[in-house]
């Protein structure tokens, strides 16, 4: 059971181009929007869409595989784990902000996409 806890699974389309960081030592981080689309019938039958959008980081191999493959429109699936972390702005806010960290991706459909 405790591989249920803090489990992410999402497929849908980047919003945006990754970006890619590559960190003093070398590693590499790659942040990207996804967008995931939920269908179903309001109260009076007509169909409707809402679209979440979901703030995902990876790093190490996983963001040199999205450097490589992954650009803006193209579906891909995550699997990963929900991260929360705060900091605080220069007016001294604090704010907080959840991602999901990929640990894998799965490349649906083709490149040229």
């Amino acid at each position: 059971m405790s591989t249920l806890k803090n489990h992410v699974q999402l497929i849908g389309n980047v919003g945006q181009e990754p970006t890619i960081t590559i960190l003093e030592s070398g590693k590499k981080v790659a942040r990207l929007s996804l967008a995931t689309n939920e269908h179903y019938k309001n109260a009076k039958g007509e169909n409707q869409t809402e679209t979440n959008w979901h703030t995902v980081v990876a790093w190490g191999k996983t963001a040199e595989i999205i450097e490589k493959f992954v650009a803006k429109g193209k579906e891909i699936g995550i699997r990963g784990k929900l991260k929360t972390r705060s900091y605080e702005t220069e007016d001294g806010n604090q704010r907080y902000v959840t991602e999901v960290v990929a640990e894998e991706i799965l490349l649906i459909g083709t490149k040229s996409e």
